[in-house]
């Protein structure tokens, strides 16, 4: 108790202001490095401060050498190893406009998403093509994302055509569209259905595969048939079949362009936060 009173007693303006500051930076960077391979890059320092502590504390003179003759490595190698998300997390600082990020286009993003994937869909089943589109929400597809080959591309008609191309090596496998509104990844090997009370018996490995990643995740999950070119979406492990554009755009607009995405910006996540108050404060008067 006397070591509380002495710490908030020492307590000056400046120090808050010092304090609030270093929070602030930690809490920018969790929002760069969401989702990201820097979350493991965190836990080997944890691990490595751990370390340190323990070896203080007992003074073990052998792990205690050990660590600090491996800091200087560390320092080395870590820049190298997460240079591309050291790269991407720059262009996002210095992007404009990215702190004061706005919901409205990212959802402008996804309606143009649903468009393009529409499109493409209709063309797929007038050429007899098939195809496996996945649309990532808010569930983690890093795991079925490195399966594939890594494009981080635009979402168009003429890419998606171009993947699923009976001759091109991309054909045969499932395009992965990240949170971001981008294309992440093609040729991505998805978990197959497990489930006994299939709605077809006779349901072939794209759909069965349409309905294992919906079963293991909340994404979204468009298949288009080679043999009778019908279109199908997934949600949930419930496959809708036998749909056309007009019918898909529309369950699309209902399930993805209104889902509720995790704030992408500190700015953001304080709007949302506010914006939940708000509504709480309404509810009780």
């Amino acid at each position: 108790m006397d070591a509380l009173i002495w710490v908030l007693d020492s307590l000056s303006i400046q120090a808050i202001i010092d304090i609030l500051l270093v929070s602030l930076f930690f809490f920018t960077l969790s929002f760069f490095i969401r989702g990201t391979q820097a979350v493991a890059l965190l836990r080997s320092i944890m691990v490595v401060i751990v370390l340190i502590i323990v070896a203080n504390l007992m003074q073990l003179n052998a792990l205690s050498w050990l660590v600090r003759s491996s800091l200087p490595v560390l320092a080395f190698t870590i820049p190298v190893i997460f240079q591309p998300e050291l790269r991407r997390g720059l262009e996002r600082l210095g992007r404009a406009g990215w702190f004061f990020g706005n919901r409205q286009t990212a959802m402008n993003r996804r309606a143009e998403v649903i468009d393009e994937i529409c499109e493409a869909s209709e063309k797929l089943s007038e050429r007899r093509h098939g195809g496996l589109i996945v649309l990532q929400r808010s569930s983690s597809l890093d795991e079925y994302i490195r399966t594939g080959i890594p494009l981080d591309s635009e979402v168009t008609s003429e890419i998606l055509l171009t993947i699923f191309w009976p001759k091109t090596e991309l054909h045969d496998g499932a395009a992965i569209i990240n949170s971001r509104g981008r294309i992440a990844s093609a040729a991505s090997v998805l978990p197959l259905s497990s489930s006994r009370n299939l709605p077809n018996r006779s349901l072939g490995t794209r759909h069965r595969a349409a309905l294992g990643i919906s079963e293991v995740s909340d994404a979204i999950t468009i298949v288009i048939s080679e043999e009778t070119g019908r279109i199908s979406i997934t949600d949930g492990g419930r496959m809708i079949p036998r749909l056309d554009a007009r019918r898909l755009r529309t369950i699309l607009n209902a399930i993805y362009s209104t889902d509720r995405q995790r704030p992408t910006s500190p700015w953001e996540w304080l709007r949302e936060q506010m914006d939940n108050l708000g509504l709480y404060w309404r509810k009780q008067t």
